[in-house]
């Protein structure tokens, strides 16, 4: 392969790997030097990622003479400026990430050159910015440690970096949601299914430590040694007001929470909730569904929607679009104010939907222009009945 040639598909590795570990969240830094134009005044460019409320972003730090300059781009156009600057201007690379530290040389003649070293420790990227409300800053909570997000020092573990980015976008998600409420900052919240509890304790975290919320917290979960276990973290990480209890998300009793949330509440489990939610008044409900079986096996159109459904991942699809979007308006139609965006990507996850429910009336029966659009929905796709329904107004 001739020099010129290897030397494009290198620098075209080396950017895939800058940009995978951006995506990913290991990118810690990287240094652009050793300049091909040695009468210009710029020495190094120093590029590291930077959070703004507007979302992730490259800054690039110029080294020229005894100034700085600095200019933040998107990641997509960031990366296209550091291919640009390799042609251009430097020779030079070093990326370092999380694991890794990456040495790459792109000379205007010769051979060039990709190299990596392993990290014997891991270490944390970096991310400044201007402090937004919704992102966990201190990654060295020891409530953290004890799920097995960070090491003892408040490192990401390596496996752990698509969890810690599903927290912070919760929190991301929830804060101005919860700011522009106007709920009474003594809040009673229930987290059904709590499971381990990465998004209990962080939301409560959150809201006591970052907003001067007095939250009273429960989380209810069937097994007895996660309740367990998180009752200890709660207790070592001062959370007086945070506790677990063993039970099912069908059958314990709640009481006047103002917010309940269920989160990843397998197939009909979040029917489950949802119901409990709206039979107590709560003036908050905020669920991420997984696994939407009850409604694909219903699914028996015989319209022209059948051309979908004949192929198994489109109906698998389609059934969860259905499944949610009947949740949403069952919600809407008992006085809710109700959204349904993307939780985060879906690259790091399939459980990627997250539904809010505000209450904004408390009507006496469920509001039949809903009723109707559900059951719209239900005759074109051949659905005989919601497990949401069953359990609010097919019960009345």
């Amino acid at each position: 392969m001739a020099p010129s040639t290897y030397n494009q598909t290198i620098k075209s590795e080396f950017l895939e790997i800058l940009d995978s570990s951006i995506r990913d969240q290991t990118f810690v830094s990287l240094a652009l030097m050793n300049q091909k134009n040695g009468e210009s005044d710029l020495k190094k460019i120093a590029i590291r990622t930077v959070l703004f409320k507007k979302g992730l972003m490259l800054s690039f730090v110029s080294r020229i003479s005894s100034n700085d300059i600095t200019k933040n781009y998107t990641i997509e156009i960031g990366i296209k400026k550091i291919a640009e600057l390799f042609e251009d201007t430097f020779a030079q690379g070093e990326l370092s990430t999380v694991n890794a530290e990456y040495f790459f040389a792109y000379p205007e003649k010769g051979k060039g050159k990709l190299k990596k070293k392993e990290r014997k420790e891991t270490t944390t990227p970096d991310t400044p910015h201007d402090q937004s409300k919704g992102s966990i800053t201190n990654q060295k909570q020891n409530y953290l440690f004890a799920l097995g997000v960070t090491d003892k020092n408040g490192a990401i573990l390596k496996d752990k970096h698509a969890k810690y980015r599903q927290i912070n976008k919760f929190i991301e998600i929830i804060d101005p949601i919860l700011t522009k409420s106007g709920l009474d900052k003594k809040m009673n919240i229930v987290d059904m299914g709590s499971g381990k509890g990465y998004l209990s304790f962080a939301l409560y975290d959150h809201l006591q430590n970052n907003l001067g919320y007095t939250p009273h917290m429960t989380g209810i979960e069937l097994r007895s040694d996660l309740v367990s276990t998180c009752n200890d973290i709660a207790v070592n990480a001062g959370f007086k007001n945070l506790s677990f209890k063993e039970g099912s998300i069908e059958t314990t009793p709640i009481d006047n929470p103002d917010l309940l949330i269920a989160l990843h509440a397998c197939n009909t489990a979040t029917d489950d909730a949802i119901a409990k939610g709206i039979h107590a008044k709560a003036k908050m409900i905020i669920c991420s569904p997984c696994c939407h079986k009850q409604i694909r096996k219903q699914m028996t159109p015989t319209t022209e929607v059948n051309s979908i459904l004949q192929f198994g991942i489109l109906k698998e699809r389609q059934a969860e679009i259905v499944t949610d979007t009947i949740r949403a308006l069952i919600l809407r139609a008992y006085g809710y104010k109700t959204h349904v965006m993307e939780f985060i990507s879906t690259d790091h996850t399939p459980k990627n939907l997250l539904i809010t429910a505000i209450k904004e009336s408390d009507p006496t029966v469920p509001l039949q222009n809903y009723i109707d659009e559900i059951e719209a929905l239900k005759t074109v796709f051949g659905i005989t009945e919601h497990q949401l329904e069953k359990l609010t107004y097919g019960s009345l």
